[in-house]
């Protein structure tokens, strides 16, 4: 008995959770695809029901989630779409988190903690990931937690873009907010023309979150603009204490340039009332018009994104979008 044989193809399909829709609206206009129909709901108890209207067998399947406040219930539709995914046959399913929910919890800092980015990474395998999909971790180290491919995108190129067509004409100094990150502050002055660094020393209680205390700046900031780069301001304490320490330090100007703008109250209040020039974050997560302030430029990563999953569907590089350094 000869085997019989099938013609091979590829189905490309993409999937929204609620909490970004425009986000990914914005990617499948990119991709030239439709965003496929779902029945979804909430239960008056909370829980979540989700069902795909169009037959998801055999494809390649891209889920995309924003963890926005309320950040437990986004995880857990997307956990459910996943779920509803795997169960229904698709050949490949790749979770994308543009902000990996909890990456701050990565290691233990003392007994009896979680780590709970790790679960993360657990609960998205259980559910039927194939593959994660995120954009500037907290962490490097991340990535090991998913027994599985992780894409680690880079949103410097977008926002090094952006302040060297702005301000590339200035004598730019690239801060980092604490001296763990001189490392990503080398690379930033690397991209912007072989800017000079400096760095915030500054001192964190693990029992009062969201709290630290800038104490000095290393490095020469006096009379130049200062880049202030995180991966994340969340309600904007320490973001704007450092602004402060390089002000009080004699810098012309302070910028700051930050992937995921989480602005958690009162982020946004801290940032307009600061010296700060201005306030560059993506749109990793929605930032509604309430929390918007003058000084806020929001910039988009849907093209990045989109050419992200392009590359994995073609089974292409997805680390020769950041020219190896991915």
């Amino acid at each position: 008995m000869s085997p019989k044989s099938g013609t091979p193809k590829k189905n490309l399909m993409l999937f929204s959770g609620r909490s970004h829709v425009e986000l990914a609206e914005e990617v499948a206009k990119h991709l030239n695809v439709t965003i496929t129909p779902q029945t979804v709901h909430s239960f008056a108890n909370g829980e979540i029901y989700v069902r795909f209207q169009e037959s998801v067998r055999g494809t390649d399947a891209f889920v995309l989630q924003s963890f926005s406040p309320p950040i437990n219930e986004w995880i857990m539709e997307q956990l459910i779409m996943v779920d509803a995914l795997k169960r229904a046959s698709a050949k490949r399913i790749t979770v994308i988190m543009p902000f990996y929910p909890y990456s701050r919890q990565d290691k233990k800092h003392k007994g009896r903690e979680p780590i709970s980015a790790r679960l993360i990474a657990d609960l998205f395998k259980t559910a039927g990931a194939d593959r994660i999909m995120t954009v500037d971790l907290h962490t490097a180290q991340i990535q090991g937690f998913f027994d599985g491919p992780v894409d680690h995108l880079l949103a410097q190129t977008v926002l090094a873009n952006y302040i060297n067509e702005t301000y590339g004409d200035n004598d730019i100094t690239v801060v980092s907010p604490d001296s763990g990150r001189v490392r990503l502050a080398e690379k930033w002055a690397e991209q912007l023309g072989d800017r000079p660094i400096a760095f915030i020393h500054k001192t964190r209680d693990p029992d009062a979150p969201n709290q630290a205390v800038a104490n000095r700046v290393v490095g020469n900031v006096a009379g130049r603009l200062c880049v202030l780069i995180d991966d994340m301001i969340d309600t904007g304490g320490t973001i704007t204490k450092a602004a402060d320490a390089l002000m009080t330090e004699g810098a012309a100007d302070v910028v700051i340039a930050s992937t995921h703008g989480i602005l958690s109250d009162p982020a946004s209040e801290r940032l307009a009332n600061s010296r700060v020039r201005e306030v560059v974050v993506t749109n990793s997560l929605p930032i509604p018009d309430d929390k918007r302030f003058p000084t806020l430029t929001v910039l988009s990563i849907a093209p990045l994104l989109a050419r992200a999953i392009q590359e994995v569907f073609e089974d292409g590089s997805v680390t020769s979008l950041f020219d190896g350094s991915a």
